[in-house]
């Protein structure tokens, strides 16, 4: 049977099932429509009411000022207040509710099926992780069904209404896939691009959460898809929740059959259900009626159904099943990356920073096992509880204690603000996401072979360089890049220049000493951050093992300020690709940042150099002694509102993250950012 024939037959069962449960809720239903008709805005139960306005405030959902306008006026119980909370959340919307909305459309994708030699646009599909994509069990009925579909990104239109090139990505069932028809979902593996990079480094993706207090009857759903295959379409406002089910949603908004694997949003761009069916108006029997009160007939076409409602799969519940399935431990890691609030967790055996240890990491070890340490998240309610100041560190942080780099860093933070006028910071209310460990743990399973240097003869450059071909190459093109930028002249100069550079140097020690001449760093300092930033940036495994670890202590919403550091400056334009749609990055400060060479900044995530759209601000901070900065000022190649600013530090700590913090003009820039400070 064909694809679309198997995919027609499931949406009729599931269009069956959708009615006969929607008659069976006629008397909650009928109990909601009294309600809302004696003016109850949102008849939910006082629990449900409570957890949603909790949800909305304690993520700065609603704006405060309007929230104690709402309740201050007069005397209110609990559920009126609560109500009154849920009426500024749906008559009023921050600026960022479009953009928002923009963020979350572009998570999803047109699924279409080749079959007899046709392409043909059958459902929609969103992202919920880096790799996985969710839709309708009835749209891949099964493994081999997704191996004839493909999916479309940016299937749209652009602001001036023309079609904008869609991004085509084929699906890896093989690699994962998981379904049900009762909840009428399916998981799938998306295959990446050309460049190999999961879809959502380019596409963003949406975080699924369990947890309670996303919707409640009365509030507005916002659902985005392909009706009909069209391009993308969205519908918003006009709708609302009218039934909760245990595992269904009934709500009213204008959808089509192409929409079959929608995601349903609230107004924060959460994704509340799995859009799976309409809702059509049955007859004592049980068949659906046309519009005109006939029963319908297949032949008569979807057009002709008198459609009453649509029903989507709760999140929840899809959630719920997949916890309970029994999955590989690779399965089970790939289902973590939809974040901590899916409730989903890797395997016991997959726990840790690696699965597997190479007889290289084992070889590097010491007899007691290494102790990976965890990041450090800020207290609550820290700069007014919307804002986050996060730390971003380098490299060369492995075996350090997490608390002591956070307060290293904030005293010289608190440095500069106290030269700035402005209140200092206290270590407690600062994010510190930690990836020593693990990157060192990364850095020597990539390496082949340990390395083994005659001592008499080495030299920084080929001690610390890697021995991975590919990532021997980047560094080589880093240190000549910086070179060559620094002025470098030709080997029949050196002579003159007496910096003791002798025949038996190679040449890539020769860039390298001619950096730590012109520098106040130590070469073999400089060698060992190049090592490492080419290293991550060509090691795809390294680099998802520090992202991975940094995500795993960075706020899940609200608004960043981030601060980073030497190779966190690489990563953290990295880590900006997968944040959640639900975080703003007000402000950005790299320091000592190698991102001025051509060699890193077009390996980047991001693809720069453009400053990404997410970051509002951007200060980038440099010293001309620090060697790392080499490509500095970043202004001179990077586009979209960046600043520069050079400072002066102490010549041997010229490349220090608290040398850079301590000066006025860096700190100010932080501080002006940062939220109300108790």
């Amino acid at each position: 049977m064909a694809a679309t024939d198997r995919s027609r037959e499931e949406r009729e069962r599931q269009v069956a099932a959708a009615a006969a449960r929607y008659d069976e809720s006629g008397d909650e239903r009928r109990s909601v429509q009294r309600q809302q008709d004696a003016g109850v805005t949102f008849p939910d139960s006082q629990e449900a009411l409570a957890a949603r306005a909790a949800r909305l405030l304690d993520r700065h959902a609603v704006p405060a000022s309007m929230v104690v306008e709402a309740v201050r006026a007069e005397p209110l119980a609990a559920p009126a207040a609560y109500e009154r909370i849920l009426g500024v959340s749906k008559e009023l919307q921050a600026w960022s509710f479009l953009p928002r909305g923009a963020r979350a459309a572009r998570t999803i994708a047109r699924i279409s099926v080749r079959e007899n030699g046709r392409e043909l646009p059958i459902g929609t599909g969103f992202l919920v992780s880096p790799r996985l994509l969710m839709t309708n069990h009835h749209v891949l009925t099964d493994a081999d069904a997704a191996r004839q579909c493909f999916v479309e990104f940016d299937a749209q239109v652009t602001v001036d209404n023309t079609p904008q090139p869609a991004t085509r990505l084929e699906l890896d069932p093989d690699g994962f896939f998981v379904a049900d028809a009762r909840l009428d979902f399916a998981l799938v593996l998306v295959a990446g691009g050309p460049d190999q990079r999961p879809p959502g480094e380019t596409f963003g993706w949406n975080r699924l959460s369990a947890q309670l207090g996303k919707l409640v009857i009365g509030e507005p759903v916002n659902v985005i898809g392909h009706p009909m295959g069209r391009l993308k379409e969205i519908a918003v406002r006009d709708n609302m929740l009218q039934v909760r089910l245990d595992d269904f949603l009934h709500y009213k908004t204008d959808t089509e059959p192409g929409n079959s694997g929608s995601p349903v949003f609230n107004d924060q761009w959460e994704v509340v259900a799995l859009h799976h069916s309409g809702v059509p108006r049955t007859d004592g029997e049980g068949r659906v009626l046309r519009r005109d009160g006939q029963v319908w007939d297949p032949g008569d076409g979807d057009d002709a159904i008198d459609w009453v409602s649509n029903e989507g799969v709760r999140i929840s519940s899809i959630l719920n099943h997949l916890s309970a399935l029994p999955l590989t431990p690779r399965q089970r890691a790939l289902l973590a990356e939809m974040g901590p609030e899916s409730g989903l967790r890797p395997a016991e055996a997959a726990v840790g920073p690696a699965a597997a240890v190479t007889p290289a990491v084992a070889a590097s070890r010491p007899a007691v096992e290494r102790v990976t340490r965890a990041g450090l998240r800020a207290r609550d309610g820290a700069f007014g509880g919307n804002r986050h100041l996060v730390f971003l560190h380098g490299r060369s942080q492995e075996d350090k204690v997490p608390e002591n780099l956070r307060r290293e860093w904030a005293a010289g933070l608190n440095q500069g603000l106290v030269r700035a006028g402005l209140p200092p910071v206290d270590p407690a209310d600062v994010w510190f996401p930690y990836y020593g460990d693990r990157l060192v743990e990364a850095l020597t399973a990539h390496e082949a072979v340990p390395h083994v240097v005659e001592a008499p003869t080495a030299t920084a450059a080929e001690v610390v360089a890697p021995t991975n071909p590919s990532a021997r190459a980047v560094y080589e093109e880093m240190l000549g890049e910086a070179a060559t930028k620094w002025n470098m002249p030709h080997e029949t100069q050196l002579a003159t220049e007496r910096i003791g550079l002798g025949d038996v140097v190679g040449s890539l020690q020769k860039r390298l000493s001619w950096l730590a001449a012109r520098s106040d760093l130590d070469a073999w300092a400089i060698a060992l951050v190049f090592r490492d930033v080419a290293a991550y940036l060509d090691d795809r495994r390294i680099r998802d093992e520090v992202l991975g670890c940094v995500l795993e202590t960075m706020p899940d919403e609200g608004e960043v300020v981030l601060v980073s550091h030497s190779l966190g400056t690489v990563v953290g334009l990295d880590l900006i690709t997968r944040l959640s749609p639900a975080v703003d990055v007000v402000h950005l400060t790299t320091a000592g940042s190698p991102l001025g060479l051509d060699s890193v900044y077009g390996r980047l995530l991001v693809g720069g150099p453009k400053r990404p759209d997410i970051v509002a601000d951007w200060l980038n901070v440099w010293c001309p002694n620090d060697a790392v900065a080499i490509g500095c000022p970043l202004g001179d190649d990077w586009a979209d509102g960046l600043s520069d600013l050079a400072v002066v530090n102490a010549r041997d700590r010229a490349h220090s993250i608290v040398e850079y913090l301590a000066h006025a003009e860096v700190a100010r820039s932080i501080g002006s950012h940062l939220g109300a400070r108790e």
